[in-house]
Parts: C-alpha cells; structure tokens; sequence
C-alpha cells in the first residue's frame, strides 16, 4: 500500500554526543566517559527519517557541506529511506555541526555551529511540481534553525499551501529570543502546530499546554500538539481536545526525540489514522527514539513498532 508523502525541511546537522556528562569539568582538566559518538542530528533529519521508517515517503530540502560530514549524513538519511534529491550542497560552508553533552538521565546540552544550514535559503527551496510530486504534507522543522530563512518562513508557508501541501510546524529554541514576535504572525498558515512545553512558555507566557494551545489557535493555528516530554502529549483542535500518555521506555539520550515524535505523527496522518490513534504512534515512536544515543539510532520500522504497541 502507498501513503502521500510528506515533504521536510530544517537543518541537517552531523552531531557529537558525549555520555554521560552529569557536570562540567574544570578546564584544562580530562574526564573519562562512556562513549564518544558521531550521529546524525537536526530538526530536518529527524522528522524526515522517522516518518520513513513508518512507511511514508519523505524527501528532505536542506543543505549540507562538500565534506565528509555530509556525505556521512546524506548516507544515513538514505540508510532511513529518506529521498535526498533536494539535498543540496554547498561548495564552501561546513556541514551544521553539534556537540551534545548527554546528562546519564538522558537529557543533553548542546553547542551547535550553523554551517552551510546557516546560508541555506529561500532560492535553495522548491515548491515546483517535481518537487513535491507524491507529497501531501509539508513540515517545516524550525524556523529559528535556519538563520537566512528566518525572514522569510511566511514566504515558505505560502508557497507550501499554494503547492496544495498541508503545512506542519515544529518551533524548536530561538537562540535570538524573538519567540512570538517570529511565531505569531505564521499561525494562520499552519495546520499542525508542534511546540514543546519549554517553548510554549517562551512563546505564549503559559506553561500549561491548554493555555499555550489557546493562545496558538487563537492566533489561527489549526491543530496544536502540545510535546509533554515524559507525560507525552496533549492535543488540542477543532472538535475538541485530549491527551496521550507516553510509553514507559528506558532512556538513554532525548536528543531528537521531538523530532522523530513530529515525524511519527505525521506519518500516522498520511497513513490514514485519527488524531488520537496518531498521537499514540507519535509517542512510540518518541520512546523507541530515547532508546539509544543519537537523533535517529533508536528507530525501529513500521512493522516492528506496531507490533511494539
């Protein structure tokens, strides 16, 4: 059976996780840990392979360097099933690159250089009919990762829903602080909003997921979906509201688990599911995502995750 696809962009970051690191070292010190790892990282990537490994065609637009590094992390998006046609590379610029240090309770603190993500913009992005051919869906992974896309997320909206795409959002951290100024003004062109509680905050004043939804939906959102972390989700839209309670699953990293959520849920909606039944396969994707180091490692395909469920 064949799903529509759905169509991601973001940045594509090569990551390096460090585990445990429960506490910063004095400088000029050396610490001993665990393991010392090269993953493939990034909003684009994790979204674009968990929806892969659910079945869904995804094609990623994003930019990588003319390095070793992107090559890495186009061969793992492949690895997913992900289409890398929109790929593209620059001659000059680095691959995006992260330095992750992952707490042994799992969550992580990051250093992130934007590389050839930073440059990556509007022209680098198609909405032409070889583009999107086979996609229902467009999902945006954070406007505030793309530095020279910032201006312009209205832009990219649009033309999504001109293509006749249904348009997803996921926020992520806005290291320049501009939160709802950025944010509010996109709403109305948004069908799936995607926002952790953390950001919500950021975003709306609220940490409750009803009062962040509220102030989203107000704004001309359609379908709020509210990432809980532990508690997994809470969604909110136009027929009414509802939560869906996370797995119980080992943690041992959360790098990229809001990412993959976002791709699990998406994938459920182009595989014909409800919102709730949706939800459900968003937070197992999420849980199977924590098992193990890294944005991507701890995915399972579709079948295995069903049968998980």
């Amino acid at each position: 059976m064949s799903f529509p696809g759905i169509y991601v962009t973001g940045n594509v970051v090569v990551d390096t996780l460090v585990r445990p690191a429960d506490r910063l070292p004095e400088w000029g010190s050396t610490t001993c840990v665990d393991a010392i790892a090269m993953r493939l990282g990034g909003n684009a990537s994790g979204a674009a392979c968990a929806a892969a490994m659910m079945g869904v065609p995804a094609r990623i637009a994003g930019m990588v360097g003319a390095d070793a590094q992107g090559a890495y992390a186009r061969a793992r998006l492949e690895e997913c099933g992900v289409d890398t046609t929109r790929l593209a590379v620059h001659p000059r610029q680095p691959t995006a690159a992260t330095v992750g240090l992952i707490h042994s309770g799992g969550e992580r603190l990051f250093f992130h250089v934007s590389g050839a993500c930073g440059v990556f913009s509007p022209a680098d992005i198609s909405f032409e009919r070889t583009a999107v051919e086979g996609c229902a869906f467009f999902h945006y992974g954070s406007v505030f990762c793309l530095p020279a896309m910032r201006k312009h997320a209205a832009e990219i909206l649009r033309r999504a829903r001109e293509a006749g795409l249904i348009v997803s959002l996921d926020t992520d951290w806005d290291t320049e602080g501009q939160w709802a100024e950025l944010i509010d003004p996109l709403c109305g062109l948004i069908d799936y909003f995607f926002v952790n509680t953390l950001e919500g905050r950021r975003l709306t004043g609220s940490s409750d997921p009803r009062g962040i939804a509220e102030h989203l939906r107000g704004r001309g959102a359609g379908a709020v979906i509210v990432k809980t972390g532990r508690r997994g989700c809470a969604v909110f839209h136009e027929g009414g509201s509802f939560r869906s309670p996370a797995f119980d699953a080992p943690v041992v990293d959360t790098t990229g688990a809001g990412d993959c959520f976002c791709g699990g849920f998406l994938a459920g909606l182009a595989r014909g599911a409800g919102l709730e039944d949706a939800a459900r396969l968003a937070n197992a994707v999420a849980a199977h995502t924590v098992r193990a180091v890294g944005n991507t490692d701890g995915l399972a395909p579709y079948a295995e995750v069903a049968a998980w469920l």
